[in-house]
């Protein structure tokens, strides 16, 4: 039996049951280092990248801390986004499958207020909030935390970079002063030790490298200098590669709107995602990039971290981020898994203190590349290979992916093969199709029946 086995922890039967039925066998690396210490009762800062297991390593703690028999809300979970609570509750839910009658609620904001003060009521024992949401049902009343037991800060650094100080410092006043907490972060900031040492009692320290092999993600490095050469640049590394998913990482909000009104110009398939978005339009931003009907997604940093989208092509630095921490983070997003990778970053005369501070945290020497010829811009834009449908019907209306499934492959006419991810949201779902199938599947859809009901279905453009 090896070190990082589960079994070698001291967990509950039904979660060691559950992680066997699921084939979760190995710790990962923050997994091995803060789950003993967590199951122990102390305060942990755990500190690691998207992927590493941290919703698991928090889960299983949280779980076997829990009484289940006392039916009072004894863990809260603070994340930045109602994205990532959604996951994280998710998680939760699978990792609990084998423990009876655990109730785990998520309050977000973006969603009406009135079903979660009836849920509240009737009660719960893990909530998963954002921390705007959970601080307006604090005020109103309907949310107490003095039963509380466990504290999750996750993505802490992210929380902070959103405007959540005073949020967060609302939520920590009302909690008991006999808990334990557990703050995970991509990123060590100052601001995150400073509520780390208010907060927290002797926490156990943890921190877990990069795990991305440096022969997986090719980097490459281009000088332009203005907004016009970047733009340049893009393109002809766009079409030079045709990625079927690349992130453009920008380092302000406007940049992101700007290039990527420029890209669809040119004839890509490009969207914008950042902090300002209305939650209902980040939420199909982010459908139509991880189901590969929208080829480019421009982002800033803090509106891309936490987002559960894999198997990057590609990733392309329209500026150099200020830490060399959070380049490591941008470029991991490709490359995973064991897959090749590349991440180009464009850099100018400017960025001379950033480059420096670069090679020193990675321990290489950064030259410039030349740029792909102008010859590539002469061959045509791949297009995404899927396109997505949205149907207004989701959970409240029974809706499931099985039943969107049966509809369309029902006569035979669509394979299984033809359809992509699909996603079930409250009152309304999201299924991809293969370019080729598109307008048939959008006819059957619209003339058939799901469950017995018509809905409305439209194309996303």
């Amino acid at each position: 039996m090896t070190q990082t086995a589960f079994s070698t922890l001291d967990l509950r039967a039904e979660l060691l049951g559950n992680l066997e039925s699921l084939g979760y066998e190995a710790m990962t690396p923050i997994q091995a280092q803060s789950l003993p210490a967590i199951i122990a009762g102390k305060d942990v800062i755990a500190q690691g990248k998207t992927g590493s297991g941290k919703t698991a390593a928090f889960g299983l703690g949280l779980l076997q801390a829990l009484n289940v028999q006392r039916f009072r809300i004894q863990t809260l979970v603070l994340c930045p986004t109602r994205e990532l609570a959604d996951q994280v509750a998710v998680e939760i839910r699978r990792l609990a499958r084998q423990i009876h009658n655990i109730k785990v609620l998520t309050l977000c904001g973006g969603l009406p207020f009135g079903p979660q003060i009836g849920s509240l009521e009737h009660g719960a024992h893990i909530v998963v909030g954002t921390p705007g949401r959970v601080v307006d049902h604090l005020n109103k009343g309907t949310l107490v935390l003095d039963d509380i037991n466990t504290f999750v800060l996750d993505e802490a650094d992210r929380m902070l970079d959103m405007g959540f100080q005073d949020a967060l410092d609302a939520v920590i006043a009302k909690l008991p002063a006999k808990r334990q907490t557990l703050l995970f972060s991509a990123t060590f900031p100052p601001e995150i030790k400073t509520i780390a040492e208010r907060i927290m009692d002797q926490p156990t320290m943890v921190k877990v490298e990069s795990t991305h092999a440096t022969n997986t993600i090719a980097q490459h490095f281009f000088e332009v200098e203005n907004f016009a050469e970047r733009l340049d640049a893009i393109r002809l590394l766009l079409m030079q590669h045709q990625p079927n998913s690349c992130v453009v990482f920008c380092n302000m909000k406007k940049d992101t709107e700007e290039v990527a009104n420029e890209l669809r110009n040119f004839g890509f398939s490009a969207l914008a995602l950042h902090g300002d978005l209305e939650q209902k339009d980040r939420d199909q931003t982010l459908v139509r990039f991880a189901n590969k009907s929208v080829s480019v997604l421009v982002a800033t940093d803090v509106a891309a971290r936490g987002l559960d989208i894999d198997a990057l092509d590609a990733v392309i630095n329209y500026q150099l981020s200020h830490d060399p921490e959070v380049h490591v983070h941008r470029i991991g997003r490709t490359g995973r898994a064991g897959s090749k990778g590349i991440a180009c970053s464009l850099m100018s005369a400017k960025d001379v203190n950033k480059v420096i501070a670069l090679e020193d945290y990675l321990g290489i020497r950064i030259n410039a590349e030349p740029l792909p010829d102008h010859s590539v811009l002469n061959q045509a834009i791949a297009q995404p290979s899927m396109v997505s449908l949205r149907i207004d019907g989701g959970k409240k209306q029974k809706v499931r992916p099985g039943d969107i499934v049966g509809a369309l492959t029902a006569d035979k006419e669509i394979t299984f093969e033809q359809i992509g991810k699909i996603q079930v949201l409250d009152n309304w779902a999201y299924v991809a199709v293969a370019r080729n199938c598109a307008s048939k599947a959008l006819k059957k859809l619209e003339q058939g029946k799901i469950k017995g009901r018509k809905f409305r279905v439209a194309r996303m453009r």
